[in-house]
């Protein structure tokens, strides 16, 4: 019986034994493959295949990057075509002529065109390759001395177009006086260029600019300015045509209110046609040059 016990208690040891290497050797072979999925270890390829084909892959594939790639080449050479269709579209339409062409004649003029030696192209203008906007047109009203003044009156003169009103406190003086001095400039270093040239202040509120408030008014300014008003609808439709944006503030208890509008220079060449815009940023230095400009240039091309 006692050796029965001790045969016992060695096949024990001896198991125990056998667990504890086995346990050993798993937990070196765990670390071994824990090291190298971290980059810091080596191990055999078959035990890398094994241990790779056992990580999570992520979204983003070659296949899937393939796909995109394309997708987007598609795209691209879609676009290209579309772009070239349009173009070839728009150029069938395009009429090389003095007269011209507008891709929208509602929103822009026509772009004229001059004939050359290598074909017809477009004329420069201070607008570049868009075209000048579509604005202007006909229109009638009358000056200090209740006279028609039309768009027709001012034919073989260049124009400086001013929408104002009376009654402004600050902007309107300030436009006003920088075209004065726009004058006296030109006067002084290009007289024959101040001869054509004719300042126009049109009231954007006939309510209360009387002819006798404007005559007031006119006092304090340039004196080659003419000054023009007319009834609601006829400055309305003038505004429209000019694309000003007009629109009456807040009005007091008193009576009296203020006009909110566009502070736009409209420069007009002899004929009538809109030469350039000059903004409210502009120093008068600035205009000058860019009327000098304008007027030289079109004396060049005729």
């Amino acid at each position: 019986m006692f050796r029965s016990f001790k045969s016992s208690t060695s096949t024990a040891k001896a198991l125990h034994n056998n667990i504890k290497r086995h346990s050993k050797k798993f937990s070196t072979q765990s670390s071994k493959y824990a090291k190298t999925r971290a980059g810091s270890g080596s191990v055999d390829p078959m035990d890398a295949a094994a241990s790779n084909s056992m990580m999570p892959r992520g979204p983003v594939s070659w296949a899937s990057l393939g796909l995109v790639a394309v997708a987007a080449a598609s795209a691209v050479s879609y676009y290209q075509i579309e772009r070239e269709r349009r173009l070839e579209e728009a150029m069938g339409k395009i009429v090389s002529s003095e007269s011209g062409w507008s891709p929208n004649p509602e929103f822009f003029a026509k772009r004229k065109f001059k004939q050359t030696k290598y074909g017809w192209f477009p004329v420069e203008d201070a607008f570049g390759g868009a075209g000048k906007p579509a604005i202007g047109g006909e229109w009638s009203l009358i000056d200090l001395d209740g006279n028609l003044v039309t768009n027709k009156t001012f034919e073989g003169k260049w124009t400086l177009l001013y929408f104002g009103f009376a009654r402004c406190p600050d902007i309107c003086p300030s436009e006003m006086v920088k075209v004065g001095q726009v004058m006296d400039t030109l006067a002084k270093e290009y007289p024959e260029l101040a001869s054509k040239i004719r300042p126009i202040f049109v009231s954007v509120d006939p309510a209360r600019d009387s002819l006798k408030a404007l005559r007031e008014y006119s006092k304090d300014f340039h004196p080659t300015y003419i000054f023009l008003t007319g009834a609601p609808d006829q400055v309305q439709d003038m505004a429209k045509k000019y694309r000003v944006y007009v629109s009456k503030a807040d009005e007091t208890e008193d009576g009296d209110y203020l006009v909110d509008h566009s502070i736009v220079i409209y420069f007009h060449d002899d004929t009538g046609d809109l030469a350039d815009c000059f903004t409210q940023s502009m120093r008068p230095s600035d205009v000058v040059e860019k009327v000098v400009e304008r007027m030289t240039q079109k004396a060049s091309s005729t």
